[in-house]
């Protein structure tokens, strides 16, 4: 199992920046990725940024100039660092980890979520 928690939401004005946390702990050997999401209300939760253990990142077009996705391998923990913050990036931002175990399945692990609040 892999424990994830986030951290660093809250309530910003338009150009604002913020940065997101998300600690990882329990079976973290063999994470092979780790990511960001966000759902907005009434929307999908969608990707925004991931990094992979060798370093890959990958941050989606509509928020590539303004977002950054980063890691400290000695805490065990991936940021999302968010800048230029606009009305429509209010949403619930969600670590998720993914995890490759025996027969090359793929698991699934999220985070509780972090509101990131962005005022007009």
């Amino acid at each position: 199992q892999v424990q994830l928690v986030e951290s660093g939401g809250g309530l910003v004005q338009a150009g604002g920046s913020l940065r997101l946390s998300c600690v990882a702990s329990g079976n973290i050997k063999s994470i092979t990725a780790m990511g960001w999401y966000r759902q907005a209300p009434g929307k999908q939760r969608e990707l925004v940024a991931a990094i992979t253990n060798g370093g890959n990142t990958n941050v989606v077009g509509s928020v590539k100039d303004r977002f950054t996705i980063s890691r400290d391998n000695a805490k065990n923990t991936v940021y999302l660092h968010l800048n230029s913050l606009k009305p429509e990036d209010t949403a619930v931002y969600y670590c998720n980890a993914q995890r490759t175990v025996l027969g090359g399945i793929t698991l699934d692990y999220w985070g509780q979520g972090t509101q990131v609040t962005v005022s007009s």
